[in-house]
């Protein structure tokens, strides 16, 4: 697939300022400050995160009145339950503060709900409303969800059950008529960080609780573990303080983390490695994903909360085995869409991708949407039976708002819900191929030229003679990496085949390049289409990533090798 090349170009005078107090290669000082980092003071903040750097949580609109109501709650020994979502950020924000609320009131007076997925679906349920009135709770505390529930909430009151809401997504004009809102994504909230996920905003509230009944830091900063795990997994900006808990998560995670995540990295075959956040992302999120996609999610939070470690293994094993059986269910269907598409020429020539079977597991189809965007990159819908209705996921590309291309499309639908990257949605059977095509239509006449196109942002041209043990090192320390402090992408230009690189596995390239004499090797994955390149014996220029390759004990460099083209 062809790719758009953008290399950025930060102002030179901050390169140059940088350069001269930090005294480091200006290739480094231009992705700092195309970060953001202007100075020696920044420099040190991005490179030292200090956990004094996190805010008072008194800061958060409505956080006085949470822990007023929650003190009542202690006071009065009324039953409190704590209500999540069942992916990553909801099911690790309920057991932190699940956990944290056992330290400081009865056990026997909380419990936790996770909604079912596709008997409940997504948010704060009735089923899950009316279950805490069965069981005498007076008091929900929703983590992950809840800001747009406006109506349950407001049934949950003519029942006589307060609700205080933690969220992070982003409020409707009509807000809940809760006791409590927490969520800094409020307009009048001053909360100086706006970022943070479900978990995040948990913390928060966890950390006023701790000020309240004067608690050491040891018995939340143990939840950092979870809190590093939500960020990374729900794809929120890695800047402020999600850098900074995200940072210390991760020294938790390699360091201490509770038995459930020692559970998944053993599973997950990471027992000797230190973990980043990409081994979170890719290893441990989407085994507790799984729980939620295939079966029941409650065993997700049930694996965070389990102290024995053999316990907890259990509960990891039955996620893994979910998680085999999301794969297997993702990669038959992707398979089976892909078929579908190749073998319409309709379908082909679309702007937009609109697939439907009716037998296709609803917990992927998500998934699948992403996974065909790798291969044919437009908006993607993919949708299933679910009971009467047809119901699937959508992904677009970046730049394109698909929620509002949904909404031009609303006539044909039953339900649809979802920001500008993802959405959910439903329809009758009898209209799958009119949102089809009306959906075509609105990516066709909206959708810019290139935005079809995948752009590759490049942070850096460097020189081989630049790139050793040092340079990596500072890369290293740039670590967490996520959206908005993404792993540098570099460039290399008029860089020459040795003769020794060849194509592994059939569809892999394994580099052995040269410049003015100096030579990497490297990998670049599903690349065999462009092995004509290096075959033509002419320069090329690469666009790459640094990697650290261990071979029986050694450590060297290595070029992750993304795109190439013909030398300019």
């Amino acid at each position: 697939m062809k790719k758009r090349w953008k290399i950025i170009k930060p102002d030179e005078t901050i390169v140059d300022s940088l350069q001269q107090s930090l005294k480091i290669n200006s290739t480094l000082c231009k992705i700092l400050a195309a970060r953001g980092i202007e100075n020696y003071e920044q420099a040190k903040d991005y490179f030292r995160p200090q956990l004094t750097e996190l805010h008072d949580p008194y800061l958060m609109k409505d956080m006085d009145k949470a822990i007023s109501r929650i003190t009542s709650a202690f006071e009065q020994k009324e039953k409190i339950l704590v209500f999540g979502d069942y992916d990553v950020d909801g099911t690790t924000s309920i057991a932190a503060l699940y956990q944290f609320l056992r330290k400081v009131y009865e056990p026997s007076l909380l419990d936790f709900y996770i909604p079912h997925r596709y008997r409940e679906g997504y948010g704060v349920s009735k089923m899950g409303i009316d279950f805490a009135k069965e069981n005498n709770f007076s008091l929900i505390i929703s983590v992950d969800c809840g800001i747009k529930s406006a109506d349950l909430i407001g049934y949950a009151k003519t029942l006589g059950i307060d609700f205080i809401v933690c969220d992070h997504h982003l409020p409707d004009e009509i807000l809940p008529d809760a006791v409590a809102i927490l969520n800094p994504k409020q307009k009048d909230c001053n909360y100086p960080y706006k970022e943070l996920c479900g978990c995040g905003v948990a913390f928060k509230l966890i950390t006023a609780l701790a000020q309240r009944y004067s608690i050491d830091e040891e018995h939340y900063y143990c939840y950092f573990d979870l809190l590093a795990t939500a960020i990374a997994a729900d794809i929120v900006p890695i800047t402020g303080e999600n850098r900074t808990m995200a940072y210390f998560g991760l020294e938790r995670i390699n360091t201490n983390p509770c038995s459930g995540i020692k559970a998944l990295i053993e599973l997950g075959g990471l027992k000797k490695n230190k973990l980043s956040i990409n081994n979170v992302v890719f290893v441990i999120a989407p085994r507790v994903n799984a729980a939620g996609r295939m079966d029941d999610a409650r065993k997700a939070v049930q694996l965070f909360i389990e102290q024995d470690y053999n316990k907890a293994l259990e509960y990891a094993e039955l996620l893994h085995n979910d998680n085999t059986d999301r794969k297997e269910a993702d990669s038959t269907i992707t398979e089976d869409a892909l078929s579908i598409i190749e073998n319409n020429e309709e379908l082909i020539n679309r702007k937009s991708t609109v697939v439907f079977k009716e037998h296709w597991h609803k917990g992927v189809v998500g998934i699948v949407a992403s996974r065909l965007i790798e291969t044919y990159y437009r908006p993607t819908v993919v949708l299933t039976r679910s009971g009467d209705v047809v119901a699937g996921s959508a992904r677009s590309v970046p730049g394109f708002n698909l929620y509002e291309a949904i909404h031009s499309c609303r006539e044909h639908l039953l339900g649809y819900g979802g920001h500008f990257a993802a959405a959910g949605l439903s329809m009758l059977p009898e209209n799958v191929d009119a949102f089809s095509n009306s959906f075509e239509t609105v990516v066709s006449s909206t959708i810019e030229e290139h935005l079809l196109i995948p752009e590759i942002i490049i942070d850096a041209e460097v020189q081989f003679n630049e790139i050793n043990n040092s340079f990596y090192s500072i890369i290293c320390q740039m670590e967490p990496f996520g959206p908005e402090n993404m792993r540098p992408v570099f460039i290399a230009k008029n860089v020459t085949d040795t003769g020794y690189s060849k194509i592994v596995k059939e569809q892999h390239i394994r580099f052995v390049v040269s410049q003015q004499n100096i030579t990497f090797t490297g990998i670049g994955f599903n690349m065999a289409s462009s092995f004509y390149l290096l075959q033509l014996k002419k320069p090329v220029d690469i666009v790459f990533t640094l990697d650290e390759n261990e071979w029986n004990g050694n450590k060297t460099l290595q070029l992750k090798i993304i795109d190439m083209r013909p030398g300019e």
